[in-house]
């Protein structure tokens, strides 16, 4: 069985629930995120932020208030809230497809929660996004697909892919250029390796 795992909700478009909250699980909504909580039917275990996108506050349900002049989003603010209470699988929803800078930010928070010892997992329209840190990554077969990595701060060594159209054996990856873009699936299991250094990893999902 696996751990608990925190769901947080973010206040950017939503594309649906292709990994629901299971019993155990705990899920937060970061200011407007309430909104799409509401739409997949699920009660939030706590609302945070700073309520500039959600201006009804609902009742029956904990709130944390925060001043709108500060150095966390409100995505930050329910990630390092969920840590605190232990949790080490992050599920996150309406955190991509708005307003850029907040994608951006969002993409940086993987890679917060792994350098974490975490695990986050970023849902868009049509793209996952995960950080791998030190580690390896295998991601299931498929016939076809898309799917890329690119380096999340000093350059990435020892990285590693096998059983894609286009493999590395224990590369140096650069953040300054994207030698990791548009990789494609072709019917086997991709393993990802970096020895050290964090990659921010994306695949296409149906």
């Amino acid at each position: 069985m696996s751990p608990p795992a925190c769901f947080i909700f973010g206040a950017g478009p939503f594309f649906g629930l292709p990994v629901s909250p299971a019993p155990g699980d705990v899920v937060f909504a970061a200011d407007g995120g309430y909104r799409h909580c509401q739409a997949a039917g699920l009660q939030p275990d706590l609302l945070l932020g700073d309520f500039d996108s959600l201006n009804d506050l609902p009742k029956g349900i904990p709130i944390h208030t925060f001043p709108v002049e500060k150095d966390d989003t409100d995505t930050m603010l329910a990630i390092k809230y969920g840590l605190k209470e232990g949790y080490r699988t992050f599920h996150l929803y309406g955190g991509t497809g708005g307003r850029p800078d907040h994608t951006l930010a969002n993409l940086q928070a993987l890679g917060f929660l792994a350098q974490a010892g975490a695990t986050g997992y970023l849902y868009g329209k049509s793209y996952l996004f995960t950080a791998l840190r030190n580690g390896s990554l295998t991601l299931p077969a498929r016939k076809e697909g898309i799917f890329s990595l690119f380096c999340l701060g000093q350059e990435a060594q020892g990285v590693s892919i096998h059983g894609a159209q286009y493999p590395l054996d224990r590369v140096p990856v650069s953040p300054f250029f994207p030698i990791g873009v548009s990789n494609h699936f072709q019917g086997n299991p991709v393993t990802i390796q970096v020895e050290t250094g964090c990659l921010l990893i994306g695949w296409e999902i149906p």
